[in-house]
């Protein structure tokens, strides 16, 4: 439950439109639920402006399936990442409006109105071989409210593709970018932007990038100071950190 749906709740009791009994009933599983094997943090949106997320990797179709039913009832928008296409047709089955994303393996649902304090961010990724893990990134902003400009395939070894958009950069309230290899793209970009960038490495490249760990030593190198890091293929984390910093930017 939203900080915002709280007070319509309150708001409904005082025009007397629903009982003090009704809307305790509603508030009984705060601040947080317990379904056995998972408890569900329904305060989390209220502390950090943003929602309690399913990390289903590990988790049963059906558990995954019964967390996401109850944060679908708790009326706040829902995100599941790494959900495989099992779970996602198990959860589909009963929550059709709900929308699932292929490549980077995301199940979504908006059930809030987009608002105009949420910011913008940019998306970057140096090559096609990194658009799973941009996808997670934007993907998951979306599903904030936070408006998100794509800008792929802009890596180093063509530097003219990523000046060709530094208009459609400028106009971020923060910068998500996703490179492997040796992850030299959010060190170049940190020179272009007046804003927080956050590196994502990811574990695109061959022998020696040691499954995203070169791409990772490099950007926490960055000479860039506006640059920070999350861990590898995390697009989640960063789009989690880009959009309170947007919505920030944005107020």
């Amino acid at each position: 439950m939203t900080r915002s749906s709280i007070l319509e709740l309150l708001a409904q009791v005082e025009r007397g439109e629903l009982t003090s009994d009704a809307a305790a009933e509603r508030l009984a599983t705060l601040p947080f639920e317990d379904l056995g094997h998972t408890r569900i943090d329904h305060h989390r949106s209220l502390r950090s402006g943003l929602p309690e997320v399913i990390y289903a990797g590990g988790k049963s179709a059906e558990q995954t399936a019964a967390i996401f039913a109850r944060l679908v009832a708790s009326g706040v928008d829902v995100l599941a990442t790494h959900v495989n296409e099992e779970t996602a047709e198990l959860v589909l089955a009963t929550h059709s409006q709900a929308g699932y994303h292929r490549l980077p393996q995301i199940l979504a649902l908006r059930q809030s109105l987009p608002a105009e304090t949420n910011g913008r961010i940019a998306v970057l990724c140096a090559g096609t071989s990194d658009l799973r893990v941009a996808e997670e990134a934007a993907v998951s902003a979306e599903t904030f409210g936070t408006r998100v400009t794509r800008l792929y395939d802009v890596g180093v070894a063509g530097l003219h593709r990523l000046l060709a958009v530094s208009g459609e950069l400028r106009e971020a309230h923060a910068v998500i970018v996703c490179a492997g290899m040796e992850g030299a793209l959010p060190s170049v970009v940190g020179g272009l932007v007046g804003v927080p960038v956050i590196a994502v490495p990811t574990s695109v490249g061959y022998g020696a990038s040691f499954g995203g760990t070169s791409a990772l030593l490099g950007m926490l190198n960055s000479c860039s100071p506006n640059v920070s890091v999350v861990n590898i293929d995390n697009g989640f984390g960063a789009a989690y950190i880009a959009t309170l910093i947007a919505r920030a930017s944005a107020r």
